[in-house]
């Protein structure tokens, strides 16, 4: 029963993280990438500011429950849940790490500018912003699937 309980909280959070990925890829990027300097600038800093404290606890959170459920499918470790649960906790691991070491140092640059004062290259960090954010996307797309996957096909 600890299996599924923590399965279903691992999947519900490991979602909302997930849903970030799936709203840019529907819309946000290519609104965002059509954007002149200074609402870009604006909107980056307003999503920074509205969403820095809630996602960052959701992924943290998703972070201990994909732990928990790695420790608790462990006693099954050649078994297809332990092995899915593996995955999608790597690849949650390595969204974190992407975001600490790229998305966060950019977001942080890009919230020191103004509408009216900002660099000439300012497309560069946008499209380094994103291409950081693709491989992220990637990432915990994968991981969902691969708890999804352990959810339909490994219990």
């Amino acid at each position: 029963m600890e299996i599924k309980i923590s399965l279903f909280i691992t999947l519900v959070l490991y979602t909302a993280v997930t849903s970030q990925s799936l709203f840019y890829i529907l819309a946000m990027s290519n609104v965002t990438k059509n954007m002149q300097p200074a609402t870009y600038i604006e909107s980056r800093k307003l999503l920074d500011k509205n969403l820095q404290h809630s996602l960052r606890t959701v992924y943290y959170l998703a972070l201990a429950s994909s732990i928990i459920l790695v420790s608790f499918c462990v006693t099954n470790s050649s078994g297809l849940l332990f092995i899915c649960s593996i995955v999608a906790l790597i690849f949650l691991v390595l969204d974190i790490v992407l975001s600490l070491k790229g998305n966060v140092p950019l977001n942080k640059t890009i919230n020191t500018w103004t509408s009216s004062n900002y660099p000439a290259n300012w497309k560069e960090y946008r499209t380094k912003w994103f291409n950081i954010y693709t491989v992220r996307q990637t990432a915990n797309i994968i991981g969902f699937l691969s708890l999804l996957s352990g959810l339909v096909f490994g219990i």
